[in-house]
């Protein structure tokens, strides 16, 4: 469990965050970062630490094929940012991003067999 002192108003007392909301809150920006997905595990691939200096995060993902590393690493850095330090007011200290692998297109299939039949049965009807 962590928690931050925040007054708003100059009210007494704390608010206390969940470590789940905090790691929820970074999985929703990692699904709006385009080019990228999850790595498949109980963890997400996410690992946050809590010190005094701010928040410290671990993301691993996997990037889609025609993405640039560099840039989807500064958008996924950027975006946790912004949307932690919005909706706790924690500060996010250091973002490390570990890319794991990279995903590539499927292959485009060939001609099913019966689009091929058919090619063929107009080809033999021009050809009569």
């Amino acid at each position: 469990m962590a928690s931050i002192k925040y007054n708003p108003n100059g009210q007494k007392g704390k608010i206390t965050y969940n470590s789940d909301i905090v790691s929820g809150i970074v999985v929703l920006s990692l699904q709006e970062t385009e080019g990228i997905e999850l790595v498949p595990s109980k963890s997400k691939g996410i690992k946050l630490c809590f010190e005094k200096e701010g928040i410290f995060v671990d993301i691993s993902v996997i990037a889609h094929y025609g993405y640039k590393v560099p840039e989807l690493a500064y958008r996924i850095q950027q975006n946790i940012k912004q949307m932690v330090e919005s909706m706790t007011k924690y500060k996010i200290a250091k973002v490390d991003v570990h890319v794991q692998s990279v995903v590539f297109p499927e292959p485009a299939q060939h001609e099913t067999s019966s689009e091929h039949e058919a090619v063929s049965e107009d080809a033999d009807k021009k050809n009569n």
